[in-house]
């Protein structure tokens, strides 16, 4: 499961308007490409995955790996790649900030895998980071990894629910969740009633953005474990600015098993309680 967050996204679209456009290839130059492309993302892994500290005038790179990953290489891999890709981002920003970046004004990418399940049916990484590159605070890396050593795979929500009907349903399930978290705020903060209408228009609009019936929206999940090895449900982890302002931070919803079981794919139907 590799998906890089809204924000780093963004950058990466900002960075790419300033580079000269690429001459079209034919599908079999593409073919070979890829494959030489594949062949040096695996000559890059090496086992055991190594810590990175880096740091110069421009930059501080922090990363650390759990040592679950490396029993299980594809595991490792995905971890990886999350981490080369997010590298890169700073390497591209350095880039184009040039001169003004260092001194008093470094930038810097912190990123702590660490191990959250680890059992015969599933491995489970997360990582909770952040990439700065100026600014107010720094971009949220926010990415949760499923392996299951049984099949060697990484486990995606397009393998959970494979139909539309199902997001809808669990986008439901989530929005009305989210909704009542951000109503719990306002009661504990003790926000007028004028100044919670407009608060709460307001995050209505970016939860309903942010969890549309899509398994992309829904990327980052952790099974939430049970008494008997089986699964309980399914934990939403949504980084800051998808589902709420940065000042919120990181937002999940736990979706129990009752309400995911009319959806999930047979094939992964018996992971979980009540089946």
């Amino acid at each position: 499961m590799f998906l890089r967050s809204v924000p780093v996204l963004m950058l990466s679209l900002v960075l790419a308007g300033c580079r000269v456009e690429a001459p079209s290839v034919d599908k079999d130059s593409a073919a070979v490409s890829q494959s030489a492309d594949e062949q040096l993302s695996a000559q890059a892994l090496a086992l055991p995955l190594q810590d990175v500290t880096e740091r110069n005038s421009k930059y501080l790179i922090g990363i650390t790996y759990p040592a679950v990953a490396n029993q299980h290489p594809k595991l490792a891999q995905a971890l990886f790649d999350y981490a080369q890709s997010a590298q890169q981002d700073l390497d591209d920003a350095v880039k184009l900030a040039g001169d003004s970046v260092g001194g008093g004004n470094t930038y810097d990418l912190s990123l702590n895998f660490i191990e959250l399940m680890n059992t015969p049916a599933a491995v489970v990484v997360a990582v909770d980071g952040s990439l700065y590159t100026g600014g107010a605070h720094g971009i949220p890396l926010i990415a949760r990894f499923t392996y299951l050593p049984q099949e060697d795979r990484m486990l995606s929500p397009q393998d959970l629910v494979s139909e539309r009907s199902g997001w809808q349903a669990i986008s439901d399930y989530v929005r009305k969740q989210l909704g009542a978290q951000v109503e719990a705020r306002l009661d504990e903060d003790e926000v007028p009633l004028p100044e919670r209408t407009e608060i709460i228009r307001s995050a209505s609009n970016m939860i309903e953005e942010g969890t549309m019936p899509d398994a992309a929206n829904f990327a980052q999940f952790e099974p939430i474990p049970s008494a008997d090895g089986k699964w309980f449900g399914l934990r939403f982890v949504f980084p800051p600015y998808q589902v709420g302002p940065y000042s919120d931070g990181t937002q999940s919803v736990d979706v129990p098993a009752s309400v995911l079981r009319p959806h999930l794919t047979a094939k992964y139907r018996a992971m979980f309680t009540g089946s």
